[in-house]
């Protein structure tokens, strides 16, 4: 699971400790809450049922899909769904290939979600080996579902919005001056990551 309320704070304290600037967004917005996903398959079918599209459309392709399959939770079930079963559903070609991927990797055991490799590139080599899946969304993965305190979507563009206002640059940064800015937050670049989407959501607030 991902990171706890605990666990979360005191990783935000120790940010604040090693650099000053998260010490005085705390002091405006708080903490963020958890963000936290369960482990495993449907974690990543709904990733994948949710690119490009509306929560709410989402919400609704996933159900269709829970009546069309009976057991959605079965990736057996997908792998063996017909095309008709996944259009009806309101599954794109696209993203009936992907589903399919995601699915296969697990049922033919080459993907076990429960025992990725420890090493956090090692997990998202694995991960982005399924169609559909890129680096960013594994990264959220392993940070929401997994709770690896390290991982860093540096290549969001809000993390990157907010690390630069957080840090009072004149511009954006870009994904490798994000990188390299973080090194600095090791082992809490998650944490960092978490903090950056809460404030970049306290919408009305100085800064």
């Amino acid at each position: 699971m991902g990171l706890g309320v605990e666990q979360l704070q005191r990783a935000i304290d120790a940010l604040a400790a090693i650099e000053p600037a998260f010490g005085q967004a705390l002091a405006r917005v708080g903490y963020p809450p958890p963000r936290i996903r369960e482990r495993g398959y449907e974690t990543l079918l709904r990733t994948i049922i949710g690119q490009q599209v509306s929560v709410a459309s989402a919400n609704a392709i996933w159900r269709r899909l829970e009546e069309g399959l009976g057991a959605i939770a079965d990736p057996a079930k997908l792998a063996a769904a017909s095309d008709e079963t996944l259009r009806t559903a309101g599954l794109s070609r696209q993203k009936m290939s992907y589903a399919r991927s995601l699915a296969d990797e697990i049922v033919s055991g080459r993907l076990d979600l429960a025992a990725l490799p420890a090493d956090d590139e090692e997990a998202i080599a694995a991960l982005t080996r399924i169609k559909g899946i890129g680096r960013w969304s594994a990264e959220i993965y392993l940070l929401f579902a997994e709770g690896r305190p390290d991982i860093w979507p540096a290549g969001d563009l809000a993390v990157q919005a907010e690390v630069g206002k957080l840090l009072g640059l004149d511009a954006r940064p870009s994904e490798k001056q994000v990188r390299a800015l973080a090194e600095a937050w090791r082992p809490h670049r998650g944490a960092a990551a978490i903090f950056a989407w809460h404030h970049y959501s306290a919408k009305g607030l100085p800064l």
